[in-house]
C-alpha cells in the first residue's frame, strides 16, 4: 500500500516513476543488535523523474509536495506502526542513509556507501544518544536536512504556533498546492524531527538554507554590542515572523548545497570544528 500511495501522488503531481530498487543491507558484517534488529524496516529506493520543464527548484517542491500528501494519506490508513512507513530522503539533491545504528554500522549495514564508484562533493554524520524519545530507525539522525545534539526547550510553543498559523500561510511558489502539505508538523517524530518539518517549509518556500536556520536559531541579538546593524535588522526583521526554537542545541544542517553549523542563543551546548581542505 504504500509504494502504491507514492506512485499515486507522483503521478498526481505529474511527475514520472521510474521504478523501484531495494537497498542492499548486510546487518550480520554490521553486527546490529538486537532491539534495533526487531524493528528493522524493508528499505527500499524510488526512482522519479521531474516533467519535461521542470527545473530542479520546481521539482524539489513536486517531490516535496508528492511525499507530505502520500504520508498524510497514509496515516488515514491508520498504519499500526509508525516504522512501517518512513521516507528517510526524496530529493533531486541529497540521499541519506540512516538508522538505529552506530557510526561505524552505518557503511557495513549499506554496502552502497563502501562501494568506491559512490562518491558525493560532501556528507553530513551524525551520532548521538537518544534523551527524550524512545530510539527507532527512522527517528535516527540526520534528519532530512538537519542534525541536532540537544533539546529544543520551546517545543510546545513552537508546535502550537505553526498550528495557530497555518490557516494564515501563502506562497507564491506553492499557491493553491500549499494546503496539500497541512499539517506541517509531525507530532509523533522527535523534538528534531518536528523541526525539521519547519525547516523544509522554509527551504521550500523559497529561503536559503542559512536564511531559514537563522530564523529559527537567531542569536541573541537584542544586547549584542557588536553585531553589525543590517544582521541585527535581519534578526529583528524575522522576529515577527517566527519564535525562537530555543534550548541547548548544537545544530548542523546540509541540502547538498550548503552544510554548516549553529549553536543556541546562549552557547549552552558545546560544539569543536575544524577546517578542512
Amino acid at each position: 500500500i504504500c509504494k502504491r500511495t507514492l506512485e499515486k501522488y507522483v503521478k498526481r503531481q505529474g511527475q514520472n516513476v521510474i521504478g523501484w530498487r531495494v537497498v542492499p543491507t548486510n546487518p550480520t558484517l554490521a553486527d546490529v543488535g538486537p532491539t534495533a534488529m526487531k524493528g528493522e524496516p524493508a528499505i527500499e529506493q524510488l526512482f522519479v523523474t521531474a516533467a519535461p520543464g521542470c527545473d530542479r527548484a520546481a521539482f524539489c517542491r513536486q517531490l516535496y509536495l508528492i511525499r507530505k500528501q502520500a504520508f498524510h494519506a497514509l496515516r488515514k490508513e491508520e498504519l499500526k506502526e509508525r516504522s512501517k512507513y518512513y521516507v528517510a530522503s526524496f530529493s533531486s539533491r541529497i540521499i541519506i542513509y540512516k538508522g538505529q545504528l552506530t557510526a561505524p554500522q552505518v557503511p557495513l549495514y549499506y554496502p552502497d556507501l563502501l562501494n568506491p564508484a559512490y562518491t558525493s562533493h560532501l556528507a553530513m554524520v551524525h551520532s548521538r544518544f537518544s534523551t527524550n524519545t524512545f530510539p527507532s530507525w527512522e527517528r535516527a539522525q540526520p534528519m532530512r536536512f538537519m542534525s541536532h545534539n540537544g533539546e529544543i526547550n520551546t517545543l510546545r510553543g513552537n508546535v502550537n504556533w505553526m498550528a495557530a498559523r497555518q490557516g494564515q500561510l501563502e506562497s507564491e511558489l506553492f499557491g493553491d498546492d500549499l494546503k496539500k502539505l497541512l499539517p506541517v508538523t509531525d507530532l509523533s517524530t522527535s523534538d528534531s524531527g518536528i523541526f525539521d518539518n519547519v525547516l523544509e517549509l522554509l527551504l521550500m518556500a523559497g529561503r536559503s538554507l542559512p536564511e531559514a536556520v537563522m530564523m529559527m536559531i537567531p542569536e541573541a541579538w537584542q544586547n549584542h554590542e557588536s553585531m553589525p546593524e543590517n544582521k541585527r535588522a535581519f534578526y529583528e526583521y524575522h522576529s515577527c515572523l517566527m519564535e525562537p526554537w530555543d534550548g541547548p542545541a548544537s545544530v548542523v544542517f546540509c541540502d547538498g548545497r550548503y552544510i554548516g553549523a549553529t549553536l543556541d542563543r546562549n552557547g549552552l551546548r558545546p560544539s569543536r570544528y575544524y577546517y578542512t581542505t
